[in-house]
């Protein structure tokens, strides 16, 4: 399917961009398909990941930590049960396939599913350029394909007479050593995942935190912290309150959150089917008002929830030490930080050694509006992720894609973005979709069937369609790359 090169630009048939877990399995699954693939229909793929190496929240690989999804859910089973890249045969590679069914369990480790995704990273590692962040999308206008097998020949192809029609897109990286390079694609896959979310005003520093970096903050400490505070009510939240107050067994730890108590996630085997790859070709055919009446039906069963097991812990904790009379686990139930201010001053009321001070934060019990004030050594905010905005990657082209009433990114069935008619390179979204494809959007439930559609979608276009030729920018490139 690839085209000649232009003005010394490999033409790709996918860039990618991003290489975290929905990127890595269409690696994979780009990988898969050039074994057994025709000679015709051979896809050229390239992921750019600004990362030096693969990664997926590794700030949260807390010891003890496990999975809320089925192994079964892997990178590959649910689009191929008999791929070698399933997390079956990781295990059977590792030595450890009967171990892990002797511990009859769906849900591995964190820190083992973590070491299946860089193993299978590794075995695709000739697609992917780490050290690479994408700083330019820019469409390159040229030739169309009129006739013949869109080989690239040069014989095929005329000018077209629409002077804007975009065949192509040329994506600029730029190295860690400040280098630069362009591959040309004739689709791209955005897959930049989700980004740390806290509250309006709130900026991290080395006593404000956000969980996404907790282990590698933790580890930078040069002082034994008396109080924690973690603000927020989900998984990640309950699981840095559980940690802090493991590995600090000095330390009082105040969980601050505007509910009750954490509120369990609904993993019952009917709610689960909201995750099932038919529950996005319904999502998708319904009605808008049908498809909000979906997502607030089943937020319980991934949004702001905790696994009812980390609950029943922390509780058990929480009224252990009230029996002892030693209380390091503090519920701040139905409250909010309503102040959160950098001071001086630590939580024992000491100075700061070397200017290192805490964090003075005001507690607002909700229901009678009283404020307690707290001297805390660190504020950490458990306050959820948001999807990246795919427009911050494409920039100008950005305005040739259509969007719904409400400004979202309008997608095809195939995650493919609608664009304007002159764009005939293709454009797919691996997240940011569930306005338009369900609550799977940025999970792993249906990324192993997600990759699968977009790859076949990718194949079976280029099948129907003569392929376009791009013809040479008009800007330099500072640097080449395949």
């Amino acid at each position: 399917m690839a085209g000649r090169p232009i003005d010394g630009v490999p033409v790709h048939d996918v860039v990618g961009v991003g290489f975290g877990p929905s990127n890595l399995a269409l690696a994979v699954a780009v990988e898969e398909h050039e074994w057994r693939a025709p000679a015709g229909e051979r896809v050229d793929a390239v992921f750019l990941e600004r990362q030096p190496r693969f990664g997926w929240h590794r700030g949260m690989l807390l010891d003890g930590a496990t999975m809320q999804v089925s192994f079964l859910k892997d990178l590959v089973t649910m689009r191929d049960p008999t791929s070698p890249h399933s997390f079956l045969c990781y295990l059977r590679e590792r030595g450890r396939l009967a171990d892990f069914i002797n511990h009859k369990t769906l849900f591995p480790l964190r820190t083992e599913f973590h070491d299946y995704l860089e193993w299978a990273a590794a075995r695709v590692d000739h697609l992917v350029r780490y050290d690479s962040e994408v700083v330019a999308v820019r469409p390159v206008f040229g030739q169309e394909a009129v006739a013949g097998n869109g080989t690239g020949t040069g014989e095929d192809f005329h000018e077209d007479p629409r002077a804007d029609t975009v065949v192509a897109f040329d994506v600029e990286t730029r190295r860690g050593d400040g280098r630069t390079e362009v591959h040309r694609a004739r689709n791209l896959v955005v897959a930049t995942g989700l980004r740390p979310f806290l509250p309006a005003g709130v900026r991290v520093s080395d006593r404000i935190w956000h969980n996404h970096d907790l282990l590698d903050r933790v580890e930078r400490l040069t002082d034994a912290p008396r109080r924690f505070v973690v603000v927020g009510a989900g998984q990640s939240a309950a699981e840095t309150t559980e940690y802090l107050h493991r590995h600090f067994p000095d330390a009082e730890v105040c969980a601050v959150f505007a509910r009750y108590g954490y509120t369990p996630a609904d993993d019952s085997s009917f709610a689960n089917r909201i995750f099932d790859p038919e529950a996005v070709d319904a999502f998708y055919a319904a009605p808008e008002p049908v498809k909000r009446m979906l997502v607030d039906y089943h937020r319980n069963t991934n949004y702001s929830v905790v696994d009812v097991d980390l609950i029943d812990d922390l509780y058990r904790r929480s009224y252990a030490e009230k029996v002892s009379g030693r209380e390091r686990l503090r519920i701040l139930h139905a409250s909010r930080l309503v102040d959160v201010r950098e001071s001086g001053k630590r939580a024992d009321g000491s100075d700061g050694a070397g200017g290192a001070g805490g964090v003075t934060v005001s507690v607002e019990f909700l229901p009678t509006g009283e404020r307690t004030t707290l001297q805390a050594d660190v504020v950490v905010y458990a306050t959820g992720y948001r999807s990246t905005d795919p427009w911050d990657v494409l920039g100008p082209l950005g305005e040739r894609c259509r969007r719904d009433e409400a400004g979202r990114p309008r997608v095809d069935r195939d995650y493919r973005v609608v664009t304007d008619d002159a764009v005939r390179a293709g454009i797919y979204l691996q997240g940011a979709t569930e306005h338009t494809h369900g609550i799977t959007s940025t999970l792993l439930s249906n990324t192993a069937v997600r990759v699968g559609e977009i790859l076949g979608s990718i194949v079976d276009r280029a099948r129907r369609a003569p392929a376009p030729a791009p013809r040479p920018a008009a800007y330099a490139l500072s640097a080449h790359a395949g």
